[in-house]
């Protein structure tokens, strides 16, 4: 069976559905550290979360979900890509694809697909700090849907 998906206004959801994304929206701004506090904090008990959260989103949550694809030239020495990867990770981006060339003359270009729908820097930031990384000596965004 396909799934369906429904508008709904808020005052004719259940309670518990409307203080899972009250809790999702804790965690994402930053205000509470584990789900468990987040949960606790909105009168929800974890196991309602649970149920709930793959399942619910605010509209304004969906419309922003998008997908970026960063081109990186990296040295190519140890670490220099888990450093890259590690940072998009801390920045709560979602990487789809990865493509790595054979390095050429100390070289090898990275691109990187992610959702950007979480990150929680905007892109031109989150660029400045790829870039700012040793061994990274290029960082853009050939592609955005």
């Amino acid at each position: 069976m396909a799934e369906r998906y429904y508008v709904v206004r808020e005052d004719l959801l259940p309670e518990g559905i409307l203080k899972t994304e009250q809790a999702k929206e804790l965690l994402r701004r930053g205000e509470a550290a584990t789900i468990h506090e987040a949960a606790e904090r909105v009168g929800l008990s974890r196991s309602a979360y649970y149920k709930y959260k793959d399942g619910v989103y605010a509209l304004e949550e969906a419309s922003r979900e998008s997908i970026a694809t960063l081109s990186m030239d990296l040295e190519h020495r140890s670490g220099v890509l888990s450093k890259v990867l590690g940072m998009l990770a801390a920045g709560e981006g979602n990487v789809l694809t990865i493509s790595q060339s054979i390095p050429l003359q100390g070289m090898a270009n990275v691109v990187v697909s992610m959702e950007t729908s979480r990150i929680n820097a905007d892109l031109p930031e989150l660029l400045e700090n790829l870039r700012s990384l040793d061994g990274v000596k290029r960082a853009i965004v050939v592609g955005r849907s």
